[in-house]
C-alpha cells in the first residue's frame, strides 16, 4: 500500500522498510520535551489500532528492559539535537534486542541518527528562531509514523485525511495566537510574579502540559511547576487549590475532555478566575482539520501558543528563555 506523496520522505522510507504486520509492540522513548510528544502519539495509536504500546523515559527504558522488547518490536525515539545520551543509549539497547528503531531528530548526522535503523528529520522553530510550518514539526512526523503504521498493518487508512489536517494546522495555530493574545496580555503580569504554577490536562493534551511545566516553566523560568493529569487532580493535588494558587488548564477536544471540564468546574469553584488561565479548544477556528483528528492536533496548538505566553512572562521577569541556565549543558551531570 503506497503512502501519500505528501508524507515526509524519511517517514516513507522508514515505514516502507518495515514488515508492519509483524510489529506486535511499539515503544515511544525519549527525555524531556521530546518525551512530551510521545504521549499524544500513543493516544493516537490507542485510538486507531489494537497494537500495544508504552511510553518510556529513555534511561528507564534501558534500566527496566521490558521483556516484550524483541525482534517484533518497533521503538520510536526522539531527541531534537540527537545528542541526548540516554536516548542514544536506548536506541543502541533496542537494536541489541533485535527491535527496529526510528529516530526523530533535526540533526541527520547526530549520535542518535547514527544509532537508529531509520532517521526521520523535522524542524524546530525555537532552536533557530525562524518560524516553521507546523506540518514539519516533530508532532507532525510522529503522527505520520503512527497512522502510516496503522494503515500498513492492515488497519484503517486515514493517511490522506491526516495529511490534509496537518496542512491546515499552521493557519489554525496563527488564528489561535490571535485569539489568545488578549488573554495572555491580561494574565502574564500576574503569572510573572508567581513562584508556583500548575498545568492541568488529560488525553492527547497531557504531553503539552508536561512539556510546558518541566521544559518551559521549570527549565527556562525557574518557576516551580507540575503537570497534573485532570483526573489525578482529584486524587490529591486539588488540596493545594485556594484563591491565590495559579493554574493553567488545557481543555482539548478528544474523548477525555469531560475530565478537563470537571477540573475546570472545581478550579473555578474554589480558586480565583484571575489566577486560572483556561485555554479552551472549543473556541478555536479549526477549519480544514478533519473532525476525527481535531483532538489529536489541538495539543500542538496549545504547545505553540503557550510558548508565546512564556515569552511574555520571561520579558516581565527579565529572565532569558533559552540562554539562562545553571546546569543544563553547563556542567557534567
Amino acid at each position: 500500500m503506497p503512502l501519500p506523496s505528501a508524507f515526509d520522505d524519511g517517514v516513507v522510507a522508514a515505514l516502507s522498510a518495515l514488515d508492519a504486520k509483524s510489529i506486535d509492540h511499539v515503544f515511544f522513548v525519549a527525555c524531556g520535551g521530546s518525551l512530551s510528544i510521545m504521549h499524544p502519539a500513543k493516544f493516537l495509536l490507542d485510538q486507531h489500532a489494537p497494537l500495544p504500546s508504552d511510553v518510556y523515559n529513555a534511561a528507564e527504558f534501558v534500566a527496566r528492559a521490558p521483556r516484550s522488547l524483541d525482534k517484533n518490536a518497533l521503538v520510536i525515539l526522539c531527541s531534537m539535537t540527537g545528542t541526548t545520551k540516554e536516548t542514544t543509549a536506548a536506541a543502541e539497547f533496542a537494536r541489541s534486542k533485535g527491535a527496529t528503531t526510528i529516530g526523530l531528530t533535526v540533526e541527520p548526522v547526530s549520535p542518535l541518527a547514527k544509532a537508529v535503523d531509520h532517521v526521520v528529520g523535522f524542524e524546530a522553530p525555537y532552536t533557530t528562531g525562524v518560524p516553521i510550518d507546523a506540518r514539519d514539526s516533530n508532532y507532525s512526523r510522529i503522527y505520520q509514523i503512527v497512522m502510516g503504521l496503522v494503515a500498513l498493518a492492515g488497519g484503517e487508512d486515514l493517511t490522506e485525511t491526516l495529511i490534509s489536517s496537518l496542512t491546515a494546522l499552521q493557519p489554525a495555530i496563527d488564528r489561535a495566537d490571535a485569539l489568545f493574545a488578549p488573554m495572555f496580555e491580561d494574565y502574564a503580569p500576574r503569572f510573572a510574579k508567581e513562584d508556583v504554577i500548575y498545568t492541568v490536562a488529560s488525553g492527547a493534551s497531557y504531553g503539552a502540559a508536561y512539556s510546558f511545566a518541566i521544559c518551559v516553566l521549570m527549565e527556562m523560568q525557574w518557576i516551580n511547576s507540575q503537570a497534573i493529569h485532570a483526573n489525578e487532580f482529584f486524587h490529591g493535588p486539588f488540596e493545594v487549590l485556594d484563591k491565590d494558587r495559579a493554574f493553567i488548564l488545557l481543555k482539548g477536544l478528544d474523548s477525555t475532555r469531560p475530565l478537563e471540564q470537571r477540573a475546570d468546574e472545581f478550579l473555578h469553584r474554589f480558586g480565583s478566575a484571575e489566577n486560572i488561565l483556561v485555554l479552551d479548544a472549543e473556541k478555536l477556528d479549526l477549519s480544514g482539520i478533519d473532525p476525527q483528528f481535531r483532538g489529536n492536533v489541538v495539543p500542538l496548538i496549545f504547545f505553540d501558543t503557550l510558548w508565546r505566553f512564556a515569552y511574555k512572562i520571561a520579558d516581565l521577569r527579565e529572565h532569558e528563555m533559552l540562554e539562562a541556565r545553571r546546569y543544563m549543558k553547563k556542567i557534567s551531570y
